[in-house]
């Protein structure tokens, strides 16, 4: 976050003067080093438009919920460069083709899927697979949710103009928060400090978005083992497929006193 200076205006009365916070918005160039002992290689994966902070955990959850990292084991670990460059070492026997370069050398900060090579590398294989029907979750905990993301966001609180993605257990209890500028960005981190803990899969978890469930951050849940994705706002059709594939009760519109649940009624309580 920076301060700016601003001017505030209201109908009938002069300008004020004043400062205000704004949301901090950076490149991050993830690269990514693999090959056996002796023929080792290293290029540019992805740069990606991201709030800083917390970039190792980015580029983790990155090249998890890309399908880049089959196992934990295959990211031997992740170096800062700078202050706008990682790099992820894979293990040398870890399967990643130079192929995969070609999916997304760009991302920006409001879509998560741009610069792909083709259509069917939008589409991420999932690794995980949440159980079947025997994880249920009560309304009465998921209505109260998107007000105890919002009352933990720090940076929105000061900015207005951030994203953030929060991890709950079945009784509502915030586990882990991420906020960045880019709605995907901030899942990536929720998930890549999951995965540095060793926490995938997260069958027993609840997604709560700040704003709508798109297709890339169902895709990411889905990546992650969760089961159970509520969102402030609409979801997409494209979201609702997969998550109707990918067995996730999809809510959206939830508030305090209501929810539109579209996918996987079994998974929720009534």
């Amino acid at each position: 976050m920076q301060s700016i200076p601003l001017y505030r205006l209201k109908p009938g009365q002069p300008p004020v003067h004043e400062t205000d916070w704004v949301a901090s918005e950076a490149p991050l160039e993830i690269r990514v080093e693999w090959g056996p002992e002796g023929g080792r290689a290293e290029a540019p994966l992805s740069i990606t438009m991201r709030t800083p902070g917390d970039d190792p955990a980015l580029a983790a959850g990155f090249m998890w919920t890309e399908g880049i990292l089959g196992r934990r084991e295959e990211l031997l670990g992740i170096e800062v460069l700078g202050e706008d460059r990682v790099l992820c070492r894979l293990h040398p026997e870890a399967a990643f083709s130079p192929a995969q370069l070609q999916r997304h050398f760009y991302t920006t900060s409001s879509c998560g899927v741009c610069g792909k090579a083709s259509l069917e590398a939008v589409r991420t294989q999932p690794r995980l697979e949440p159980p079947a029907g025997d994880v249920r979750f009560d309304p009465a905990v998921l209505y109260g949710l998107p007000e105890r993301l919002r009352t933990a966001q720090a940076q929105f609180e000061r900015t207005g103009g951030i994203h953030a993605s929060g991890l709950f257990d079945p009784d509502g209890t915030l586990i882990d928060l991420a906020e960045d500028v880019g709605r995907h960005n901030a899942l990536d981190k929720l998930i890549g400090r999951a995965l540095q803990r060793r926490e995938l899969p997260l069958f027993d978890r609840i997604l709560v978005l700040s704003g709508r469930a798109s297709f890339e951050l169902i895709q990411k849940a889905t990546m992650a083992g969760i089961p159970c994705v509520a969102a402030v706002g609409a979801p997409s059709d494209l979201a609702l497929q997969l998550a109707q594939e990918q067995g996730i009760a999809l809510c959206g519109f939830v508030r305090s006193d209501r929810l539109n649940l579209y996918t996987h009624p079994e998974r929720i309580l009534t």
